[in-house]
């Protein structure tokens, strides 16, 4: 038994592998309750589980309102940089354009996050074009939802943008989020190398996640949980117990994601 399986079992927080949640949210959601949903409330998960760092956006951007989401989450990120970096919402009937130029050069945020099904606009679409070349001229990664079947974010549609746009990192959310999603995913990932699976969501396992490290490599996977939206502890376990090498798992957990979140560094 290694260190971070032991310090499960042994109900402490591990400390042996930086591990990174690429695809975390804070605030209320408007549909349904989450008991706790502010920034505080999710530190204290992240420490019991050794829940290094998180990238968020607030569901206020992605559901209502880009614009005062995206200052929510430089909020909550101003108050704990150490802890937490902000995904930048691009909601494509809200200003894309003024969003990334209001906030595309603060360093409180560290991607773009698009959501296509909640806008109800495709991922193809022209509305988008301002994320796509931001994004191919400074190496920002940027995390879309995907769905299997759906009319605006589908596994071909991620493929048609990667093509467009080859040197862009592409966080496909979800990983398409079902068994037959797990597999255009895969299969996109194959043929794209800018296409990177972040694995939240409730249908996969963690066959699925080693299934996915085999096909496409672990510097092309990464864990994310959708937390506080979803319970974080469930996504983690699966990538802990998915019988993935020391190495590979230490990567999707968290270095693959450090990684990607060094562009400001290297490339603005």
């Amino acid at each position: 038994m290694n260190a971070l399986t032991s310090a499960l079992w042994e109900r402490r927080p591990q400390t042996s592998v930086r591990i990174v949640d690429a695809h975390a949210h804070v605030g209320p959601y408007s549909l349904f309750f989450i008991p706790d949903a502010g920034s505080d409330g999710m530190v204290r998960v992240m420490d019991r589980c050794g829940v290094s760092h998180a990238v968020i956006s607030s569901h206020l951007a992605i559901q209502l309102d880009a614009a005062a989401g995206n200052a929510a989450t430089a909020e909550v990120v101003g108050r704990a940089p150490d802890r937490f970096t902000g995904y930048l919402t691009v909601n494509p009937w809200q200003d894309p354009a003024g969003e990334l130029e209001t906030w595309g050069s603060d360093h409180r945020f560290g991607g773009i996050k698009l959501h296509p099904d909640l806008h109800d606009y495709p991922l193809t679409g022209g509305r988008y074009a301002p994320v796509w070349e931001f994004a191919q001229r400074t190496g920002c990664p940027v995390l879309t939802h995907t769905y299997d079947g759906s009319p605006y974010n589908d596994l071909p549609m991620v493929d048609e943008v990667a093509v467009r746009y080859p040197d862009v990192v592409i966080l496909a959310g979800h990983a398409g989020a079902t068994p037959n999603g797990f597999d255009a995913a895969i299969e996109v990932a194959r043929r794209r190398s800018g296409v990177m699976l972040e694995v939240c969501g409730s249908f996969n396992s963690g066959a699925d996640i080693a299934r996915m490290v085999r096909e496409v490599g672990a510097d092309r996977v990464v864990y994310g949980s959708d937390f506080p939206f979803i319970d974080l502890r469930m996504s983690l376990g699966r990538v802990i117990f998915s019988g993935l090498t020391e190495e590979d798992r230490a990567a999707v957990l968290g270095g693959t994601m450090t990684r990607l979140l060094q562009w400001r560094s290297g490339r603005e």
